[in-house]
Protein backbone atom coordinates (compact mmCIF):
# COMPACT_ATOMS: atom_id res chain seq x y z
CA UNK A 1 0.00 0.00 0.00
CA UNK A 2 1.24 3.49 -0.83
CA UNK A 3 1.87 5.87 2.04
CA UNK A 4 0.39 8.75 0.02
CA UNK A 5 -2.27 8.49 -2.67
CA UNK A 6 -3.52 11.52 -4.58
CA UNK A 7 -6.42 11.13 -6.99
CA UNK A 8 -7.78 13.73 -9.46
CA UNK A 9 -6.65 16.61 -7.23
CA UNK A 10 -7.61 20.06 -8.55
CA UNK A 11 -7.84 23.64 -7.36
CA UNK A 12 -8.33 26.93 -9.20
CA UNK A 13 -7.80 30.53 -8.11
CA UNK A 14 -9.74 33.17 -10.00
CA UNK A 15 -10.33 30.80 -12.89
CA UNK A 16 -6.66 29.80 -13.15
CA UNK A 17 -6.06 26.08 -12.57
CA UNK A 18 -3.15 25.95 -10.11
CA UNK A 19 -3.41 22.16 -9.78
CA UNK A 20 -5.35 20.20 -12.38
CA UNK A 21 -6.38 16.55 -12.07
CA UNK A 22 -3.12 15.44 -10.42
CA UNK A 23 -2.70 11.76 -9.58
CA UNK A 24 0.34 10.71 -7.56
CA UNK A 25 1.35 7.79 -5.35
CA UNK A 26 4.34 7.75 -3.02
CA UNK A 27 5.47 4.57 -1.30
CA UNK A 28 6.99 4.56 2.15
CA UNK A 29 10.74 5.20 2.01
CA UNK A 30 10.76 7.03 -1.32
CA UNK A 31 12.59 10.28 -2.07
CA UNK A 32 10.66 12.04 -4.84
CA UNK A 33 11.87 15.21 -6.53
CA UNK A 34 9.05 17.50 -7.69
CA UNK A 35 10.17 20.03 -10.27
CA UNK A 36 8.64 22.44 -12.75
CA UNK A 37 8.80 26.09 -13.85
CA UNK A 38 7.71 28.94 -11.60
CA UNK A 39 3.94 28.93 -11.25
CA UNK A 40 3.64 25.25 -12.15
CA UNK A 41 1.67 24.48 -8.97
CA UNK A 42 4.34 22.72 -6.92
CA UNK A 43 3.94 24.63 -3.67
CA UNK A 44 0.17 24.67 -4.10
CA UNK A 45 0.23 20.88 -4.30
CA UNK A 46 2.18 20.63 -1.03
CA UNK A 47 -0.22 23.07 0.63
CA UNK A 48 -3.09 20.84 -0.47
CA UNK A 49 -1.33 17.81 1.01
CA UNK A 50 -0.83 19.52 4.38
CA UNK A 51 -4.36 20.93 4.49
CA UNK A 52 -3.43 24.63 4.39
CA UNK A 53 -5.84 24.88 1.45
CA UNK A 54 -8.66 22.54 0.44
CA UNK A 55 -9.09 21.17 -3.11
CA UNK A 56 -12.00 21.90 -5.41
CA UNK A 57 -11.99 18.25 -6.43
CA UNK A 58 -10.11 15.03 -5.81
CA UNK A 59 -8.99 12.94 -2.87
CA UNK A 60 -5.91 12.62 -0.66
CA UNK A 61 -5.27 9.39 1.24
CA UNK A 62 -2.50 8.99 3.78
CA UNK A 63 -1.64 5.48 4.93
CA UNK A 64 -4.99 4.31 3.59
CA UNK A 65 -7.09 7.02 5.29
CA UNK A 66 -8.94 9.79 3.47
CA UNK A 67 -7.54 13.06 4.85
CA UNK A 68 -8.90 15.38 2.14
CA UNK A 69 -10.89 17.50 4.61
CA UNK A 70 -8.81 17.06 7.74
CA UNK A 71 -7.29 20.20 9.33
CA UNK A 72 -3.58 20.96 9.34
CA UNK A 73 -2.90 20.01 12.96
CA UNK A 74 -4.57 16.62 12.59
CA UNK A 75 -2.49 15.80 9.52
CA UNK A 76 0.61 16.87 11.42
CA UNK A 77 -0.24 14.46 14.21
CA UNK A 78 -0.66 11.68 11.68
CA UNK A 79 2.82 12.30 10.31
CA UNK A 80 2.74 15.01 7.62
CA UNK A 81 5.30 17.81 8.00
CA UNK A 82 6.38 20.60 5.65
CA UNK A 83 9.20 23.12 5.52
CA UNK A 84 8.87 26.37 3.60
CA UNK A 85 11.13 28.19 1.18
CA UNK A 86 11.19 31.29 3.41
CA UNK A 87 12.30 30.43 6.94
CA UNK A 88 10.26 32.19 9.62
CA UNK A 89 11.88 31.40 12.97
CA UNK A 90 11.14 32.99 16.33
CA UNK A 91 14.09 35.30 15.87
CA UNK A 92 14.51 36.26 19.54
CA UNK A 93 14.57 32.64 20.67
CA UNK A 94 17.60 30.40 20.45
CA UNK A 95 17.97 27.74 17.78
CA UNK A 96 17.39 25.10 20.46
CA UNK A 97 14.26 26.85 21.74
CA UNK A 98 12.86 27.10 18.22
CA UNK A 99 13.19 23.36 17.75
CA UNK A 100 12.03 22.55 21.29
CA UNK A 101 8.80 24.44 20.70
CA UNK A 102 8.06 22.27 17.67
CA UNK A 103 7.91 19.20 19.92
CA UNK A 104 4.64 20.47 21.43
CA UNK A 105 1.76 18.34 20.20
CA UNK A 106 -0.69 21.20 19.63
CA UNK A 107 1.64 23.72 18.02
CA UNK A 108 -0.06 23.69 14.61
CA UNK A 109 -3.49 24.35 16.10
CA UNK A 110 -2.66 26.58 19.13
CA UNK A 111 1.00 27.68 19.14
CA UNK A 112 0.74 30.04 22.13
CA UNK A 113 -1.05 27.43 24.25
CA UNK A 114 1.54 24.88 23.18
CA UNK A 115 4.29 27.21 24.37
CA UNK A 116 2.69 27.56 27.82
CA UNK A 117 2.09 23.83 28.22
CA UNK A 118 5.46 22.62 27.00
CA UNK A 119 7.79 21.04 29.55
CA UNK A 120 10.72 23.15 28.48
CA UNK A 121 13.48 21.00 29.92
CA UNK A 122 12.05 17.83 28.37
CA UNK A 123 11.53 19.65 25.07
CA UNK A 124 15.14 20.85 25.07
CA UNK A 125 16.32 17.31 25.72
CA UNK A 126 14.32 16.09 22.73
CA UNK A 127 15.48 18.98 20.54
CA UNK A 128 19.24 18.73 21.01
CA UNK A 129 19.64 15.32 19.30
CA UNK A 130 17.73 16.75 16.32
CA UNK A 131 20.18 19.65 16.06
CA UNK A 132 22.99 17.11 16.16
CA UNK A 133 21.25 15.12 13.42
CA UNK A 134 21.03 18.14 11.09
CA UNK A 135 24.55 19.30 11.95
CA UNK A 136 24.03 22.55 13.90
CA UNK A 137 24.32 21.51 17.56
CA UNK A 138 27.22 23.94 17.96
CA UNK A 139 24.86 26.94 17.52
CA UNK A 140 22.09 25.56 19.76
CA UNK A 141 22.28 28.48 22.21
CA UNK A 142 22.61 31.25 19.63
CA UNK A 143 19.62 33.40 18.73
CA UNK A 144 17.94 32.60 15.43
CA UNK A 145 18.59 36.21 14.38
CA UNK A 146 22.34 35.66 14.72
CA UNK A 147 22.95 32.64 12.50
CA UNK A 148 23.32 32.46 8.70
CA UNK A 149 20.65 31.24 6.30
CA UNK A 150 22.16 27.77 5.92
CA UNK A 151 21.82 27.17 9.65
CA UNK A 152 18.24 28.45 9.61
CA UNK A 153 17.41 26.03 6.80
CA UNK A 154 18.80 23.17 8.87
CA UNK A 155 16.93 24.43 11.93
CA UNK A 156 13.71 24.38 9.91
CA UNK A 157 14.31 20.75 8.95
CA UNK A 158 14.98 19.95 12.62
CA UNK A 159 11.69 21.61 13.58
CA UNK A 160 9.88 19.41 11.07
CA UNK A 161 11.65 16.33 12.38
CA UNK A 162 10.58 17.28 15.91
CA UNK A 163 6.98 16.48 14.99
CA UNK A 164 7.90 12.88 14.17
CA UNK A 165 6.93 12.94 10.48
CA UNK A 166 6.33 9.90 8.31
CA UNK A 167 6.23 12.09 5.20
CA UNK A 168 8.40 15.21 4.99
CA UNK A 169 7.56 17.84 2.37
CA UNK A 170 10.50 20.14 1.60
CA UNK A 171 9.77 23.34 -0.32
CA UNK A 172 13.03 24.63 -1.85
CA UNK A 173 15.34 23.92 1.10
CA UNK A 174 18.37 24.95 -1.00
CA UNK A 175 17.04 28.35 -2.12
CA UNK A 176 19.47 31.19 -1.43
CA UNK A 177 22.39 28.94 -0.48
CA UNK A 178 25.84 28.83 -2.02
CA UNK A 179 26.82 25.63 -3.87
CA UNK A 180 28.81 24.18 -0.96
CA UNK A 181 26.01 24.64 1.58
CA UNK A 182 23.41 23.45 -0.92
CA UNK A 183 25.43 20.27 -1.40
CA UNK A 184 25.68 19.67 2.33
CA UNK A 185 21.94 20.06 2.83
CA UNK A 186 21.38 17.85 -0.19
CA UNK A 187 23.49 15.22 1.59
CA UNK A 188 21.37 15.70 4.72
CA UNK A 189 18.14 15.16 2.77
CA UNK A 190 19.52 11.98 1.25
CA UNK A 191 20.71 10.74 4.66
CA UNK A 192 17.26 11.33 6.17
CA UNK A 193 15.72 9.33 3.37
CA UNK A 194 18.28 6.54 3.73
CA UNK A 195 17.27 6.44 7.39
CA UNK A 196 13.75 5.53 6.31
CA UNK A 197 11.98 8.90 6.06
CA UNK A 198 9.69 9.39 3.06
CA UNK A 199 10.37 12.76 1.39
CA UNK A 200 8.90 14.89 -1.39
CA UNK A 201 11.38 17.58 -2.41
CA UNK A 202 10.56 20.73 -4.39
CA UNK A 203 13.75 22.32 -5.64
CA UNK A 204 14.96 24.52 -8.51
CA UNK A 205 18.57 23.45 -8.04
CA UNK A 206 18.27 20.74 -10.66
CA UNK A 207 21.84 19.55 -10.26
CA UNK A 208 21.26 18.69 -6.60
CA UNK A 209 17.86 17.16 -7.33
CA UNK A 210 19.30 14.81 -9.94
CA UNK A 211 22.17 13.93 -7.58
CA UNK A 212 20.04 12.82 -4.64
CA UNK A 213 16.56 11.68 -5.76
CA UNK A 214 15.56 8.27 -7.06
CA UNK A 215 12.33 9.42 -8.67
CA UNK A 216 11.37 12.62 -10.47
CA UNK A 217 7.91 14.11 -11.04
CA UNK A 218 7.28 17.21 -13.16
CA UNK A 219 4.43 19.71 -12.96
CA UNK A 220 3.63 22.22 -15.69
CA UNK A 221 0.67 24.61 -15.52
CA UNK A 222 -0.80 22.54 -12.71
CA UNK A 223 -0.64 19.21 -14.54
CA UNK A 224 1.64 16.27 -13.83
CA UNK A 225 3.40 15.75 -17.17
CA UNK A 226 6.06 13.19 -16.19
CA UNK A 227 6.89 10.80 -13.37
CA UNK A 228 9.61 8.15 -13.22
CA UNK A 229 13.35 7.56 -13.10
CA UNK A 230 15.23 10.91 -13.17
CA UNK A 231 17.46 10.02 -16.11
CA UNK A 232 14.42 9.06 -18.17
CA UNK A 233 12.13 11.91 -17.12
CA UNK A 234 14.68 14.66 -17.71
CA UNK A 235 15.06 13.63 -21.35
CA UNK A 236 11.37 13.68 -22.21
CA UNK A 237 10.49 16.29 -24.79
CA UNK A 238 7.59 17.72 -22.75
CA UNK A 239 9.84 18.15 -19.72
CA UNK A 240 12.59 19.85 -21.67
CA UNK A 241 10.09 22.21 -23.24
CA UNK A 242 8.37 23.09 -19.96
CA UNK A 243 11.24 23.17 -17.50
CA UNK A 244 14.43 23.50 -19.52
CA UNK A 245 13.14 25.54 -22.44
CA UNK A 246 14.46 22.88 -24.76
CA UNK A 247 18.02 23.69 -23.74
CA UNK A 248 20.83 21.52 -22.49
CA UNK A 249 20.27 19.77 -19.16
CA UNK A 250 23.68 20.77 -17.88
CA UNK A 251 23.00 24.44 -18.58
CA UNK A 252 19.70 24.33 -16.70
CA UNK A 253 21.30 22.67 -13.70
Amino acid sequence: MSLLEVRHLSIAFGGVHAVENVALEVAGGELVGLIGPNGAGKTTLLRLLTGVIKPDAGRIRFDGRDITREPVHRRAREGLAMTHQVVRPFRHMTILENVALATAQDIAARPLLALLRTDRQAARERALPLLEQVGIAEVAERLASEVPLGHLKRMQIARALATGPRLLLLDEPLAGLNPAEAGRIGDLVRALNEGGLTIILIEHNLGEVLRIVRRLAVLDRGELIADGLPESVIRQREVRAAYLGGGDVGQAA
